[in-house]
């Protein structure tokens, strides 16, 4: 074909343009040379000359295998690359499975964009119904019903095999299309997986079996499966609004707000308008450290936002990139995942204008308000990495009065909140300030003046009834400890609070807060208290000792009244 029009080309009578294509026509049959058999997927191949942002001409050749198999045909000669072809393979990457099944046959196939593949197919001899038989009549009958309920049988054993990969359904949704009452039979049947009878979206009558129904179903359930992805968008953002209804804190909105859970590891699905326009820029301040602003178009004419706050100059760009395609790139190193929507229907139209086109859907609720009291560097570690002396505006959590409580309801809720990963722990646990009431998997040595051990904690005083003759309160003593765990290690702070129970000091106060300056860490600070005279005078040294092996920066802090100014 090219050298056909190659002789064709010869022909122009514009010399620029007979040259330009000739040139193009020997580039793409020496590119051509280089393959012995066209990929699996097609091929794809531009060339031709193009003028530079400097107005020189520049000759490109470019010649790649899609992602996606093709299934068009083109050669054209024009003063332009044309990709409609590519871009429709961008347009969906839906993939559906259809089941046809007649008297004859049944067939697995799926339709991913314009491109469909046959999974599977085979054929089957069933009977016909008939009039004869005399006395045999019913026998017969029964023969036949039993090898059309085995033909169904088998369709489902093999719909599972085709469209079911490690226990997940592998396709958005099922199209099952026949001639007679198969389908009906195998979508009413209980042989059908529940998971695959949940993803059935339509049910179709077509004239043929085989590869000429799967046809024809495709063409009859067009209008369905191209509102699939309508109703899916209307169904998450529908789960959103529920959440916010609901109060549940279980959402965020907002660009700070969604990087915010993104960082730590709350996001579980995020929800982006398909056209969000926010640039994302990375600029170098003054002092050598990176500074990340997200901006609209409207926000770029504020050059105050650029500008060095100890300087007073614009900071140095770094990096200028589209928001969007960096949350395309980077969303799954924080675990969520992302969905895409539009603003065509009316609840997508409501997420864009309401909150911004932008919000996730949390794995646990997250006091953002919290958090940004923390956007500043950290306060509490200086240059060699030591934790300093938190201030007292920062660590608002006071001591906590004890109270007898169910000890194993304690435990247990502790122990579950401790053992898990950060994505799923209790923001209580791993987010701060805050306090961990439910800290009864300690078991403090029995109190020589008080046997019953103070387990479960709470902020109510516990009321004291009046008594004839008052009993002197042992002279307690009062220490504040503080470590790091990393959050892939969670294990580490029960084993770190069981070094308090091993040595008699009973817990009264747990404060956590995420680390900034070292990345995935988290602080803990932990009052204890002893009655003076019954441990010696080293307890703490021990209890330090201990945690190195388990934790990293123990520091013994003294007396948190005593640091507050209490």
């Amino acid at each position: 074909m090219l050298a056909e029009e190659f002789g064709t080309a010869s022909n122009i009578k514009s010399r620029v343009n007979r040259l330009s294509v000739l040139s193009a026509i020997t580039s793409t049959q020496q590119r051509l040379k280089l393959y012995t058999k066209v990929p699996p997927n097609g091929l794809v191949i531009y060339c031709g000359e193009i003028i530079t942002s400097e107005g020189k001409e520049r000759k490109i050749n470019i010649d790649f295998e899609p992602f996606k198999p093709i299934n068009t045909s083109l050669y054209l000669c024009d003063n332009k690359f044309h990709t409609e072809a590519l871009s429709e393979l961008l347009e969906s990457d839906q993939k559906f499975g259809f089941i046809i099944m007649d008297g004859n046959g049944a067939l697995f196939g799926t339709l991913s964009g314009n491109t469909r593949d046959v999974v599977h197919k085979f054929s089957v001899d069933l009977p016909k119904k008939h009039g004869r038989g005399g006395q045999s009549a019913l026998r017969f009958a029964r023969l036949r019903e039993e090898k059309r309920h085995n033909y169904v049988r088998k369709v489902a054993e093999l719909a599972v095999q085709n469209f079911i990969t490690n226990d997940k359904v592998n396709v958005a949704g099922i199209i099952l299309a026949g001639s007679a009452d198969f389908k009906n039979d195998l979508n009413q049947s209980d042989m059908f997986d529940n998971r695959l009878q949940s993803k059935v979206i339509k049910v179709v009558d077509v004239s043929y079996g085989g590869e000429n129904g799967f046809n024809q179903a495709i063409e009859l359930a067009a209008e369905t499966l191209g509102n699939v992805k309508f109703i899916q968008e209307k169904k998450l953002i529908g789960k959103y609004f529920e959440e916010i209804s609901q109060d549940s804190g279980r959402v965020c909105y907002g660009v700070d707000d969604t990087l915010k859970a993104l960082e730590l590891g709350a996001a579980e699905t995020l929800i982006v308008y398909e056209n969000l326009d926010i640039t994302r820029w990375v600029l170098k301040a003054s002092t050598g450290s990176e500074v990340i602003l997200h901006t609209s178009k409207a926000q770029e004419a504020n050059r105050e936002m650029f500008m060095d706050k100890e300087t007073g100059q614009e900071m140095e760009i770094i990096d200028q990139s589209s928001f969007l395609e960096w949350l395309a790139e980077h969303y799954k190193d924080f675990g969520a995942s992302l969905e895409f929507v539009s603003d065509r229907s009316g609840e997508g139209n409501q997420f864009v204008k309401g909150f911004g086109g932008i919000g996730a859907v949390l794995r646990y609720k997250v006091n953002f308000e919290q958090l940004a009291d923390y956007e500043s560097e950290d306060e509490f570690y200086d240059g060699d990495d030591r934790p300093e002396i938190p201030s007292a505006d920062v660590l608002t959590a006071g001591p906590l009065n004890s109270a007898n409580k169910d000890i194993q309801e304690g435990y247990q809720t502790a122990a579950t909140r401790a053992l898990g990963p950060p994505a799923q722990s209790s923001t209580k646990l791993l987010r701060g300030p805050s306090k961990l009431r439910n800290v009864a998997m300690i078991h403090p040595l029995p109190n020589p003046t008080n046997p019953a051990p103070s387990t479960a904690f709470t902020s109510t005083p516990t009321p004291t009834s009046a008594a004839p003759t008052p009993t002197p309160t042992p002279t307690k003593l009062k220490s504040l400890i503080s470590f790091m765990i990393a959050h892939e290690t969670p294990g580490a702070l029960v084993d770190a609070l069981t070094v308090f129970s091993r040595h008699g000091l009973n817990l009264t106060t747990i404060v956590s807060r995420p680390g900034q300056i070292r990345p995935w860490q988290y602080i803990f600070f932990v009052e204890c208290e002893r009655v003076r005279g019954v441990h010696d005078e080293d307890v703490v040294e021990r209890v330090l000792g201990e945690l190195e092996g388990k934790t990293s920066c123990c520091r013994d802090l003294g007396s948190w009244l005593d640091r507050l100014g209490r």
